[in-house]
């Protein structure tokens, strides 16, 4: 086994008497895609940043290529990309100037900050709106030129931090695919993401965060084998009613989880489940069966949804 590209032994981040993260203990092997998933304020971002190198950590251990971050931050961040939840693309310069200005900040000669830029667009599959002023583009053109511009030293490691937020479904589909590229190509990923959907179709492995804490660590489909059913059903009662009817769907499968606009229903046989809800002559609005998820696994770690 390769060494592991990040490891994290007893980490902890405070500001002032708040703990916003640890102890955690975190390995990334290369070539791998690893995610963070959690609430708000769980403790993602302050844990993105210290291995970004952008902040310090309080205690515990923390390496990156066997490098300690606050001796040897320049030669780790040399060898990272970083792609912001929040685009910062200079908007009034065009598609490759932004990456031609970004390639001089790592000292690359200007013809070679064009070569890589070339090949970039290529990637990002905005060659043609390479002339084109950034203002201009649309949110999911911005996020691949984000992402392209990280890539313009060559990174070992790429941090992004939720890639695809507020992008629509096939801008979103057109990311992970550059995405999956990278992967292929050896890069490794660390990413944070609020779309459990996202989290299943790039991580090989996670975390789940919850108040500072790791609460479960483990591939997509092994977490979910683990904390969840084989299926859900979703039970929708008229508006206002679901906390009423939620006691008579009590022993219905293994456990349910009342949310405000549906109560769901773990079994491991949907249909089952459904039909035992009709002979206790309960008719909901609607009811849907469908296989459990990483949304599922959260909401029994974590009591709430991402988004809340």
């Amino acid at each position: 086994m390769p060494e592991p590209l990040i490891v994290a032994s007893q980490l902890v981040k405070r500001f002032g008497d708040f703990t916003a993260v640890g102890p955690i203990d975190v390995e990334v092997q290369p070539g791998e895609v690893f995610g963070f998933l959690g609430p708000n304020g769980a403790g993602k971002s302050s844990t993105m940043r210290m291995i970004a190198c952008v902040s310090p950590i309080t205690s515990g251990s923390l390496r990156l290529f066997g490098l300690d971050p606050a001796t040897h931050g320049p030669q780790i961040r040399a060898r990272i990309g970083v792609v912001p939840q929040l685009d910062t693309l200079d908007t009034e310069l065009s598609v490759q100037e932004n990456l031609w200005l970004y390639g001089r900040f790592f000292d690359l000669p200007r013809a070679e900050a064009k070569r890589r830029a070339t090949e970039l667009l290529e990637f990002a599959q905005l060659t043609d709106r390479a002339d084109s002023v950034v203002d201009n583009l649309s949110g999911g053109m911005k996020r691949r030129l984000s992402i392209a511009r990280s890539l313009i030293n060559r990174p070992e490691l790429l941090l992004l931090d939720e890639p695809t937020t507020g992008l629509d479904p096939q801008a979103r589909h057109v990311l992970w695919d550059r995405l999956y590229r990278l992967k292929q190509e050896g890069v490794t990923q660390v990413l944070t993401t609020h779309y459990m959907d996202e989290a299943e179709q790039l991580c090989d492995r996670l975390v789940v965060m919850d108040q500072g804490l790791i609460v479960a660590e483990g591939s997509p489909r092994s977490l979910i084998d683990q904390y969840a059913t084989r299926e859900v059903l979703e039970l929708r009662f008229p508006a206002g009613t679901n906390e009423a009817a939620a006691p008579q769907v009590e022993g219905i499968g293994e456990r349910q989880e009342l949310l405000p606009d549906r109560i769901l229903v773990y079994a491991h046989d949907g249909e089952a489940a459904l039909a035992a809800t009709h002979a206790r002559g309960l008719e909901p609005e609607s009811a849907l069966v469908r296989r459990s998820s990483l949304e599922d696994v959260f909401l029994l770690l974590t009591g709430r949804t991402l988004v809340d």
